[in-house]
Order: structure tokens, then sequence, then C-alpha cells
């Protein structure tokens, strides 16, 4: 393993914090965490709306693990390793689908959906010693959900999903709120798309309010122009977009916790949404104060969240609700999936609001995601130099007193200190 320079300066005294900037390009360090970090944590493997009937499954590849996630003939939400148990080839070929059975097309080898090993051509050919029971496909060491988004674990002793969750429930919560009947679902449709950068720049990205002014300058302006009032407080000569917070959760997840300025289907309206939309979205906000009283209503409506779930998975909870997840393919590239995420009864002309701000603001086409996939890349290229100049700083906000503004660099130590415990505290 590496063991060569610390990955990171943290100096509270000086209020200095600095990232060794070989975290970024080193193929050893990326093996490093996939033994010690998604070897380890918990991983998201998807929704459980995406497979509502028994036999629905969907392939994917998950902590770099080719998986089934499938509702088997019972109704029970599963994953399998989508791997023969025969010669070892990749069991289920299609991306998605409802099926009894998987049939490993090299030899014929059949598995029920529940993962149990349902026939093998010409079995009579074994000995008696040929045990069909204990060849069912492999299933990860840990499969669990927390309300409705199921993660799974390769470590057998890792601690229950709820408990690594910690605080960050309360912000899943805010989500699952949004729905009359608290069930939330995966619009069909997925975004696919690969960032020549190390995946850690996009959780830093994700949740990095500094860059706002600077590369979505083109977005604000359109906000402007379309009649959307964008408050802007002035700090250190910066026009910064929104007041709120960063706020470390435990465990290494953390939040932004914004007062809402740019519109949210759940009940914030603006006018990019029309004048004829107005009167539905004071229908739903009425539920909401119904169904939860006026605090948590103005909770659920009013504000808006970029929320880390460590080590890979964001829930933006913005103009639109969306589940992004991000895998390395080599320590200078990333394959990134996003899904929308909408409560299950919202109308018809809800929900295209819904789609049209995530299109416009998150999709590989709108305001946001270009922009920052360009930063992204720059960033990783301007790393090339790293071992002339090996360090980032990333000391805004230590200086300050009481709450880190989401335009600090809190959050993004929160990420990295976690980070660095891990990598660090089983090397010997």
């Amino acid at each position: 393993m590496t063991d060569k320079r610390p990955y990171i300066v943290d100096d509270n005294d000086r209020k200095v914090f600095m990232l060794n900037r070989e975290v970024h390009v080193s193929e050893q360090i990326l093996q490093d965490e996939m033994q010690l970090i998604f070897a380890k944590c918990w991983i998201y493997v998807g929704h459980e709306s995406e497979i509502k009937k028994p036999g629905d499954f969907i392939t994917r590849r998950v902590a770099g693990r080719p998986v089934i996630f499938v509702r088997d003939a019972s109704g029970a939400v599963q994953c399998h390793f989508n791997t023969c148990r025969h010669r070892g080839a990749t069991v289920c070929t299609q991306p998605k689908g409802n099926a009894r059975r998987f049939f490993c097309v090299y030899h014929g080898w059949s598995y029920k959906n529940d993962g149990t090993l349902g026939g093998v051509p010409g079995d009579d050919a074994y000995g008696e010693h040929f045990d069909k029971v204990a060849l069912g496909l492999k299933k990860p060491a840990r499969f669990e959900s927390y309300r409705g988004f199921w993660f799974l674990c390769l470590d057998k002793d890792v601690e229950p999903l709820v408990n690594y969750l910690g605080r960050a429930t309360e912000y899943i919560d805010l989500v699952i709120d949004q729905s009359p009947s608290n069930t939330m679902e995966v619009i069909e449709g997925t975004q696919e798309y690969d960032v020549q950068a190390n995946w850690k720049l996009m959780v830093e990205n994700s949740v990095d309010d500094y860059h706002l002014p600077t590369t979505h300058s083109t977005w604000l302006n359109f906000m402007k122009n379309s009649g959307v009032v964008v408050e802007q407080p002035k700090e250190a000569g910066l026009v910064l977009p929104t007041k709120g917070y960063a706020i470390d959760l435990g465990n290494g997840h953390f939040t932004t916790d914004n007062e809402n300025f740019r519109g949210r289907p759940v009940a914030k309206w603006i006018p990019l949404f029309g004048e004829e939309a107005k009167a539905e979205i004071d229908v739903i906000r009425a539920e909401l104060v119904e169904r939860l009283g006026a605090e948590r209503a103005t909770r659920v409506a009013d504000t808006n969240r970029n929320l880390v779930i460590f080590p890979n998975l964001v829930i933006n909870d913005g103009s639109s609700v969306t589940i992004r997840t991000f895998y390395p393919e080599g320590a200078e590239r990333m394959h990134v999936t996003a899904w929308a995420l909408g409560p299950t009864e919202e109308s018809e002309s809800a929900r295209a609001r819904r789609l049209d701000a995530f299109l416009t603001f998150y999709g590989p086409g709108g305001f946001a995601t270009p922009d920052d996939v360009e930063a992204l890349e720059l960033v990783q290229q301007g790393l090339a130099n790293w071992r002339d100049d090996p360090w980032s700083e990333m000391s805004r906000g230590m200086a300050k007193d009481g709450m880190q503004l989401n335009s600090d660099e809190h959050h993004l130590r929160t990420f990295w200190r976690h980070w660095n415990k891990l990598m660090t505290e089983d090397k010997a």
C-alpha cells in the first residue's frame, strides 16, 4: 500500500488545511481506496421503485462489482453478484427487464431470480459431492435499506446501515416528506456520462457553493432574466447566490443546508414555472402544512440541500431531486450515473415541472453539469504538475467562529478527514 507523504495537513492552530494532490492522480492510491473504502463502506445500489414488480431486475456495477438488483418471485428485494458460479461469466447481460430465471450463455447454467441454482445441463456428469444448493449466485456480505434506498457492503462486520447513515437520515427524511404517501419513485430514464477526472473531485464539486458565481454565471443570469429574485449577500468581494450552511453529519457524510431561491416543484413557485402553476403549487403547499405542520412544511419547501453519503452517493434536493453516484474507472476517470426522484402521486403537470428543472440544471446538456464537467477536467489537467506543486489549499472558513457557510470549505474538509482516517488507520 501507499506509504509516502501525508495525504492532508490539518493544522487547527494555524487554521490551515492542505490536501496532497497525489490523491487525485495515483493508481496505487486508487487501489488502496478499493480495499479500504469501497470494500468496507456501505455503497448505494438502487431505489426500490426501480424494481416494482416480482421479477423486475436491473444490472449495474456497484463498487466495481457487476450485480443484479432484483425483486424476486416472493416480492423481496435482493442483490446478487452477476457472476456465474461455473466459469465466472456474466450471467445476466440485459440492463433491465423482468425474468423468472437468469441464463448463462456460456454453458447454460440457470439461476432463479432469488439467486438459487435452477438448472445445470448434463448435471449427471458430476460426482456425488456436486452441491447445487451451495452453488447459487453469491451475494454481498450485507444488503440493507433505508426508506427505499438500498445499499450493499462487502464487509460482513460493518455496522448496520441506519447507524452508518447517522444524522444523514434527517436529510433523507426531508426528501421522503415531499410525498403525501411517503413513497418516492425513480422516474424512468437514466443519465450516464464519463468525466476525465478523479472521482473525489465530484464529491467536492457536488457541494461546493463557492464556485457558483464564477462557474455557473450563465445560469445565474438566466435565472435573473427569467424574473427569479436571487438574494446575493456580498462576502469578501464576491457575490454569493444564497445564504446557507455546511454541516458535518458524521461518518464522512455532510450536506449544504440553504435558503431556497431557485424554486422547487414541491411548493416553491418561481416565474419560470409560469402563472398557471401557481394554483397547483399552492395546493401542494397546503397539503404539506396540513400533513407536516407549518414549521416542517417550510423546512421541506423553502430550503434545499446537497447531501453526500460517504463515499460516493449524492442526493441533490434542490430545484428537483437528483440521485447521483460516480465510480472510478481509473485514477483520472470516473463514470457518473444520475436519476430524478419524485413523489409517486404527483400530477402530470407537477412531474413535467420536476423533469424540466432536473434537465435544465442537472442534465448532461443543462446549465450546471457541462460547466462542472469542464471545471473538473481542467482541475485534473492542472494536476499534471502535482510533483512540482503538490498541495491544494482548502482552509476557507477555518478561521471563522460559529456555523460554516456553504461557500466555505468546511464540508470538503469533513470528507477528507474521514477519507484520510480510513486510508491510514488500517495500514499496519
